[in-house]
């Protein structure tokens, strides 16, 4: 069954699913006539909510740029890649790469969102040069991975409301990870996603006549750049010198022991990137190493620097016009404390396809949200990761955060979203029972 409708799913997906930017520039022009129509604002104010937000995410723009660059600096490492090596090695058939590259990719991703996608794509190529298997499902199994990121140990969202001086301490004060990505209604979703993922994918592996296959020539990746023993020039000492980056890499893993166990202190984005910046300064062993490998991570962030402020502009729009406030209560409004974390979740995957921020849509929805909440007697805890959890779960269906991975891959949207559409179908209805019945 799931082979059949992956295949009309596919051929659904490259017909009609345009490049990623043109993707945005259309969700712009809804959300812009969305805000007319159905708000009953005036056009040029639409225009000058657009071009005044457009910036406005510079900051967590950064942030989520960093995410992606840390993870990859550290994933391109010779100890990591040649653990994915060894990891590869274990696939042994068309099937059983599939099901390993969706683990690799949801334990990777539960760690760190950046982290997951990077590994999962660089296991994905790992695999096809060892195994004869469908490319596109197989880089489709490593971005599926994906979907279980806000409910990890990065997800921005109870990563937010767990930090001292969030926007919204003055209403539900810290929540701790232990109610949020620790919660046993959380690592059920987790499990049952571990579980779904990697058989879902199996299930949609293509018949020999209708799968595609690459050359494992052209997916050979340059090896890090060597010292050059003619080089003698000082600057050239200092690129290629271990002792540089072990002295300035160690200082960073001395502060992290101090930060993680001495103070006892909790995760947040900032800590994140400084982890695996310093992970990834020790294990490349020199700075031109490191900077070599900062060059390949930045051309898979291409689409990323250019898109965000694009999805700022339509965050903007959402916002300013009372649209995402207007969907979040109408969904509010057919809920009672039972449901609300459900009809949260759905809206919030509705919102994720206009504003794929985790940190951007929890400010547009948690004022309605956690006021729906304590009006109701619901669990805010709960609330608040079905928030994150609809934002996890329409990338299944929104391109955006794919771009990283096709940039290493070598592939477009389209090639991969038709199999990613049926996980979108099979995962919202995990999420879903989890937030509501677990």
């Amino acid at each position: 069954m799931f082979k059949l409708l992956s295949r009309g799913s596919v051929k659904l997906v490259e017909r009609y699913l345009p490049d990623p930017y043109i993707f945005v520039v259309l969700l712009t022009l809804v959300a812009a006539a969305a805000a007319i129509v159905f708000e009953g604002r005036a056009p040029m104010d639409v225009v000058r909510w657009w071009g005044n937000g457009f910036w406005g995410l510079l900051t967590f723009a950064m942030q989520m740029l960093l995410v992606l660059l840390t993870g990859y600096m550290l994933a391109s490492t010779p100890l990591v890649k040649k653990l994915l090596s060894r990891l590869a090695g274990l696939s042994g058939s068309a099937g059983g790469a599939i099901v390993l590259v969706s683990v690799v990719s949801l334990a990777a991703s539960w760690i760190n969102w950046g982290f997951g996608l990077v590994v999962g794509a660089l296991f994905a190529k790992e695999i096809a040069r060892q195994i004869r298997v469908d490319y596109r499902l197989l880089v489709a199994s490593a971005y599926s991975g994906f979907i279980i990121w806000h409910g990890g140990l990065a997800g921005s969202i109870p990563l937010t409301i767990a930090t001292e001086g969030h926007f919204s301490a003055d209403q539900i004060g810290i929540v701790p990870t232990s109610d949020t990505i620790f919660a046993a209604f959380n690592l059920a979703i987790v499990v049952a996603l571990f579980i779904a993922v990697p058989l879902v994918n199996r299930l949609m592996l293509p018949d020999e006549k209708d799968s595609i296959y690459v050359d494992p020539a052209k997916l050979a990746t340059a090896e890090p750049e060597r010292a050059d023993s003619d080089d003698r020039r000082p600057a050239a000492r200092l690129e290629n010198s271990t002792v540089l980056a072990m002295l300035i890499g160690f200082a960073g893993l001395a502060y992290l022991f101090d930060y993680y166990v001495i103070r006892g202190a909790s995760l947040n984005l900032n800590v994140i990137n400084f982890t695996f910046l310093f992970l990834a300064i020790v294990l490349h062993r020199t700075p031109r190493r490191l900077l070599a490998s900062l060059d390949e991570a930045i051309r898979g962030g291409a689409g990323i620097v250019i898109q965000f402020p694009f999805y700022a502009g339509i965050m903007a729009i959402m916002m300013d016009s009372g649209l995402a406030a207007s969907l979040s209560e109408w969904f509010v409004s057919i809920s009672t404390a039972a449901t609300l974390p459900l009809w949260t979740f759905i809206s919030a995957g509705i919102v994720n396809i206009f504003i794929p921020s985790g940190g951007g849509q929890w400010a547009v929805q948690s004022p309605i949200v956690i006021a729906s909440a304590q009006a109701l007697g619901a669990d805010i805890p709960r609330v608040a990761m079905a928030v994150a959890w609809g934002d996890a779960w329409t990338n299944m269906l929104q391109p955006f955060w794919a771009l990283p991975v096709l940039a290493i891959a070598g592939l477009k949207a389209k090639d991969i979203m038709g199999f990613c559409l049926i996980q979108l179908f099979v995962s919202g209805i995990i999420i879903g029972v989890g937030l509501s019945l677990v």
